[in-house]
């Protein structure tokens, strides 16, 4: 793997993390949302329209927005107690946290647009 491919894989990384489990979500979500814009996408292996969602997903976290957004993907049934917490009711859903909480909600699946 070259360099720039390691360092673009190192960025990747870093702005699309998985949060599987409460500790996890409350450093990458809600620390991290004090800071930056958090997308959250909650989603299940098991749901189509989360298939149709994930490769925009990791599309947009591999776009440069001067470090300012970051995304987080959280498995409704590794962690549902976030889930539940959050009152998801429908996946995919988008939450999107600054200052540690929800300013936006996006229920379904959109396009990158």
């Amino acid at each position: 793997m070259s360099v720039s491919a390691q360092v673009n894989d190192q960025v990747i990384r870093k702005n699309l993390v998985h949060a599987n489990d409460k500790d996890t979500f409350k450093s990458e979500v809600l620390d991290a949302s004090k800071n930056v814009l958090v997308v959250v996408d909650f989603y299940a292996d098991w749901c189509p329209p989360c298939k149709m969602l994930s490769p925009i997903i990791e599309s947009l976290s591999k776009k440069e927005f001067g470090g300012q957004v970051k995304f987080v993907k959280v498995d409704v049934d590794l962690n549902g107690l976030v889930a539940y917490e959050y009152k998801i009711m429908s996946i995919p859903t988008l939450l999107f946290f600054k200052e540690g909480l929800v300013i936006e909600t996006v229920v379904g699946f959109r396009n990158e647009e």
